[in-house]
């Protein structure tokens, strides 16, 4: 009885010492959106998927955290209570009903326990039926292009900032066009591929999709407030796999709009024009003549 209630003193402060850790922000401090050194918890959600994912994260943790203690305590328990010195005679129990019914019905309802919000939160991160907008994302070796189907067809590539540049800017997250969306709308996200898999991640927001080729994959997000988030591909993708960050700057509606109607001029200039077919090429393509048939019979 004293080694159980020592036991269950243990718990009980080991449990207070993490709710104390989590108020004082250790295991979810309030970052901003992006990683940081040393960081040890979850960037702060700004979308209510991100949101959802936190929450099924908690859960889980308080679980496993449970059934990790209460597994260690049972082998301590175990150890002390059934050595070799307290029972020089082995006992010749083979096996009990009850616990075999406990240890398999007990795993059960905590699996289920867990599945029944992970399944809700798969299929609310699918996609939205009331989508505000829709966005392309394209991912290339290496670098990121977002079209806007919704605001006349505007499509521009995304590349990473190089360290050696100038301007300050974050390392391997900074881009010189940020994919610009408007906060507090429903924003369909459809991702694809021009070469190889990629995977287009921001986790601030809960948003992680695989850019397939050939393949078209939906998801969607909504983001709380203006700002900054960046994410980054995590499927390796080449050799320049890790430059290629997601930079997503949130912006109020209004702003949004004034931003597309200057996206239509800044990105239709931009666009290359077609590349010429050589004059020497097309006379040399003219001047081959174009080889007879051979016949039926001579055709073996």
């Amino acid at each position: 009885m004293h080694f159980i209630r020592r036991l269950g003193a243990a718990f009980a402060l080991v449990a207070g010492a993490l709710v104390g850790v989590a108020e004082t922000g250790i295991i979810a401090p309030a970052l901003a959106q992006q990683p940081t050194p040393w960081q040890v918890g979850m960037q702060p959600a700004g979308s209510p998927v991100a949101q959802q994912i936190h929450s099924l994260h908690t859960l889980v943790l308080w679980i496993i955290t449970a059934v990790t203690i209460f597994v260690g305590a049972l082998i301590v328990y175990v150890l002390y209570r059934f050595s070799a010195k307290r029972n020089p005679v082995p006992s010749q129990l083979s096996h009990h009903t009850g616990l075999e019914v406990a240890w398999t019905l007990l795993p059960v309802l905590i699996l289920v326990v867990i599945a029944i919000p992970s399944f809700r939160l798969v299929y609310y991160e699918d996609r939205t039926a009331n989508a505000d907008m829709t966005i392309k994302v394209t991912g290339h070796q290496w670098y990121w292009e977002y079209s806007y189907p919704d605001h006349g067809n505007v499509d521009f590539s995304s590349y990473y900032i190089k360290d050696d540049d100038a301007t300050p800017h974050i390392r391997l997250l900074d881009v010189d066009n940020p994919l610009v969306l408007p906060a507090g709308k429903n924003i369909r996200i459809l991702t694809t591929s021009g070469d190889v898999i990629h995977s287009f991640f921001i986790p601030s927001l809960g948003v992680q999709r695989y850019a397939i080729p050939g393949r078209t994959i939906e998801t969607w997000v909504r983001i709380d407030k203006p700002g900054q988030y960046y994410g980054e591909c995590n499927q390796i993708c080449g050799t320049n796999h890790s430059f290629m960050p997601i930079s997503i700057k949130a912006v109020t509606p209004e702003d949004f709009a004034t931003w597309v109607e200057q996206a239509k001029t800044k990105f239709a200039s931009d666009a290359p024009a077609p590349m010429p077919v050589p004059a020497g090429r097309v006379a040399i393509a003219q001047a081959q003549p174009i080889p007879a048939p051979l016949p039926v019979g001579d055709a073996q």
